[in-house]
């Protein structure tokens, strides 16, 4: 097991030595290495890197706790295939299965994910104890937290797959709950890309203000791509603040502002090419009105294509799939919003990010119903096409 100890470190080492080696370029393009020396740069690297852990940091007394999610999606996707890779490892190990059938218990995935994200969290404390200084506030329980997630959530569910026990496993569990997952996860990858066409057109009607945004850094041609850089681990985040968008819930871009499809009401703004993409004024009324009904008809069309494949006869079975589906897809999207926010800055800028009370509940209303009538007429529809008894 001393494997999946090093697995989980060398999932850690992996992404900070990228850091590590980006904070280096960035300090070398910003000014020819003009001011400071590499290990500067080696230092800024790392504590990107714990900031994609949730570590947050302080400027000049202020803290920043936004967190750049496309960090934390980079070392999650790390993490995942590093599990995969020790669970494969361990797949032999435990017992076989007449032992399983005899009543054995099987700790070997649970031992492995331990000692996983074991290796991950010492990795991650050991780098926010020696790199950071006292005077950047960083949170080592965030970086605790966000690091057993990431290795014991993330990269447990790859330990599982790649040892073969997620397939036993879910075996186990009733069909109709598996349909209800697949319905979920599909709603909430079905928006997520509602979403990004919603960036992309918001980003190609203000393609000019971005450009001029751009412009007014005059950086040299390195520091432009550092600046894109950054734009793009920060792509995740804007997609958290579409989605709220879409859902009319809206978000904040500073302390008591709102930017929804119902209003917008907007005071000084971060001179960042992404922000280019806010609308500066309400949606006309029938634009809004459009934009409304499009969750729910995510969901609907769906949990359609999942009964489709799955028929469902049963009038409650599928009505409770679907508003099961509908509700967890609600609680994860609203999940999402809760950590895509936060401070960036001081004054106004201390409040940035999704209206999550509002998200959740248009989230959930919009999922549910729309997964509820998904289902009602698709099972009218089989039972109409199998002859089968409505009564």
């Amino acid at each position: 097991m001393l494997l999946a100890s090093a697995g989980g470190a060398v999932a850690a080492l992996a992404t900070l030595v990228v850091g590590l080696g980006l904070g280096v370029v960035g300090w070398f393009a910003t000014d020819a290495g003009a001011h400071g020396r590499p290990t500067d740069g080696m230092r800024t690297g790392a504590l990107g890197w714990l900031v994609g852990h949730g570590s947050g940091f302080r400027v000049d007394g202020t803290p920043v706790t936004l967190v750049p999610l496309g960090i934390t999606l980079v070392c999650a996707v790390v993490c995942w295939r590093w599990g995969q890779r020790v669970g494969e490892r361990v797949a032999g190990h435990g017992p076989d299965a007449a032992g399983l059938g005899r009543g054995e218990r099987d700790l070997v995935v649970p031992t492995a994910v331990a000692l996983f994200a074991a290796g991950y969290v010492v990795v991650a404390l050991l780098t926010a104890v020696l790199v950071p200084g006292p005077e950047e506030g960083v949170s080592l329980v965030r970086v605790l937290l966000v690091s057993l997630l990431l290795a014991g959530g993330v990269g447990g569910a790859g330990i599982a797959v790649g040892s073969g026990r997620a397939a036993a496993w879910a075996l186990q569990v009733p069909q109709d709950v598996r349909d209800g997952l697949v319905a979920c996860v599909g709603i909430v990858l079905a928006w997520t890309a509602v979403s990004g066409l919603l960036l992309a057109v918001g980003l190609g009607i203000r393609f000019s203000e971005a450009a001029s945004v751009l412009s007014r850094y005059q950086a040299s041609a390195g520091g432009t791509v550092l600046l894109a850089g950054v734009a793009l681990l920060l792509v995740p985040n804007a997609l958290v603040l579409a989605s709220s968008y879409g859902l009319g819930g809206g978000f904040a871009l500073g302390t008591g502002t709102v930017v929804a499809p119902s209003g917008v009401l907007l005071g000084q703004v971060p001179l960042f090419p992404l922000v280019a993409a806010v609308p500066d004024a309400a949606l006309p009324s029938w634009a809004a009105s459009s934009l409304a009904v499009v969750p729910f008809v995510v969901a609907a069309v769906v949990v359609a294509l999942v009964q489709r494949r799955r028929p469902v006869l049963e009038w409650g079975t599928a009505l409770a799939r679907a508003a099961g589906a509908g509700a967890g897809a609600a609680v994860l999207v609203a999940v999402v919003a809760a950590v895509a926010g936060g401070a960036i800055g001081p004054g106004l800028m201390a409040d940035v990010g999704p209206l999550v009370g509002d998200v959740a509940v248009r989230a959930l209303l919009a999922f549910t119903t729309g997964a509820v009538a998904g289902a009602v007429l698709t099972t009218w529809h089989q039972r109409r096409t199998l002859d089968v008894d409505g009564a």
